[in-house]
């Protein structure tokens, strides 16, 4: 069936196919950029299948002027981007950009630092919802394809965009490195959303104040990272209106802005940064999955939305069939594919589990129970401090019991220390509750 996504938007000046029997439909941009929408009565989100289907366009429906989106080179957009080993990563014959060295494997969306674009696979949309499949290119090497593929699947909602997205890794190199800071996506706006807003407080979800980051990396040669909460994060105009990010998964985000704010476009240099960071491993062979929502509106809407949709269930992992966020130091597991637990072999002994980080705010005693067939010490931070050791309950068995004490603050994250001997250790889940009482 043909869609009739509406009339194109003058900025990009372009013509409209739409082809009857089939579910297609592209919009081809000046200059040979290829677009493909989706839209409703609110929003209008758009991806480039040039630039590897990353979202180059994003604007209420009835405002084509007001897309957020900053596109000045590939390296921007709203797009996927990932890290891993080794760094600097330079395959033989590779031409390796002096500076980009530091990221190492550093697959993204749109294309490499060179200009040379992604190869998208498969793109269609709906009307109202859109998928892209694309060979990624290493940003710091020239025309350098990613051993990997992302897909990214888009739905509308109201004033939202909902994102599911994957890495599927066929990587020639069987290491297991280290974990890195992923970006979970890599979002970048145009200059009049300079006022980077978000939560950091120790009273999540209870409408307290917000905090503006006051970070320029021209200046700072740095972007800001922060503890966000309330997992969001937004960048607005003057008239308070603009982009929020929410990945409920992630409660570190980096962001900041870069060169002068207020006057700009999608094709000029000033932009603004966000990008939800958790620490994941990323297999030779791996299916990474994640989901993120970008949300146009006020910051009351912005947030409004974040409170409306948000779960407040304590963190739980399961290691049934991934490493839930969690990584590693002094330590590697068996690989992936994640086999009912995390089997631990020694690097050097002990071994660390690091969890991903969080925020619960507890006035009462707050219990986990870790089920291990090892024994464990378990530690926990509040905020940005040094991690204090939990109080072990004795309880016998596999199951493993421990009780943390937060005061009036939060509990953001833990840490699992393992004594590793010739055998590996299975680590089956975590899971924090909250005390019972009466």
């Amino acid at each position: 069936m043909a869609i009739r996504v509406g009339n194109i938007p003058s900025v990009y000046g372009a013509g409209l196919l739409s082809l009857p029997g089939s579910e297609i439909v592209i919009v081809f941009l000046a200059a040979a950029s290829n677009m493909l929408f989706a839209q409703n009565s609110s929003i209008r989100v758009g991806v480039d299948l040039d630039q590897g289907g990353s979202i180059t366009f994003l604007a209420p429906s009835d405002h084509a002027e007001r897309n957020v989106v900053n596109s000045f080179d590939r390296g921007r957009q709203v797009q996927l981007s990932f890290y891993s080993g080794p760094v600097p990563f330079q395959p033989p014959g590779a031409v390796l950009s002096p500076a980009w060295q530091g990221l190492g494997w550093n697959p993204i969306q749109t294309g490499d630092a060179f200009g040379n674009r992604s190869k998208v696979l498969e793109a269609r949309s709906d009307g109202h919802s859109i998928y892209v499949k694309c060979i990624p290119m290493q940003w710091p090497l020239k025309n350098v394809p990613g051993e990997c593929i992302f897909e990214v699947w888009l739905t509308l909602d109201g004033d939202a965009v909902r994102a599911r997205c994957r890495l599927t890794n066929d990587r020639s190199d069987l290491t297991q490195y280290p974990a890195r800071a992923q970006e979970l996506p890599a979002v970048y706006v145009n200059a009049p959303y300079h006022h980077l807003i978000t939560y950091t407080g120790d009273r999540p979800f209870h409408d307290d104040s917000c905090t503006e980051i006051h970070n320029r990396l021209d200046k700072e040669n740095r972007w800001a990272t922060w503890l966000a909460t309330e997992n969001w994060a937004a960048q607005l105009d003057d008239q308070n209106w603009g982009l929020g990010v929410w990945n409920p998964s992630t409660a570190r985000i980096s962001g900041g802005f870069f060169s002068e704010p207020g006057e700009g476009g999608p094709s000029d240099p000033p932009t603004g940064y966000i990008a939800p960071n958790r620490t994941e491993i990323l297999d030779h062979d791996i299916a990474y999955e994640f989901s993120y929502t970008l949300i146009l509106g006020s910051l009351d809407q912005i947030r409004g939305y974040v409170y409306k949709h948000a779960s407040h269930r304590l963190p739980s992992w399961r290691f049934q069939s991934s490493r839930e966020g969690w990584s590693y130091e002094n330590s590697a597991d068996s690989g992936w594919p994640i086999r009912g637990g995390l089997s631990l072999s020694a690097r050097t002994s002990p071994a660390i589990l690091v969890s991903p980080e969080f925020a619960i705010a507890s006035t009462s005693l707050l219990q986990v129970t870790v089920d291990a067939d090892t024994p464990v010490t378990l530690t926990w931070r509040s905020g940005e401090t040094q991690f204090k050791t939990a109080t072990a309950v004795p309880t016998g068995g596999r199951r493993q019991l421990f009780e943390i004490d937060p005061g009036d603050g939060l509990v953001t994250q833990l840490k699992l220390t393992v004594s590793l001997g010739p055998k590996p250790a299975n680590i089956h889940s975590v899971l924090i509750s909250r005390q019972r009482t009466g």
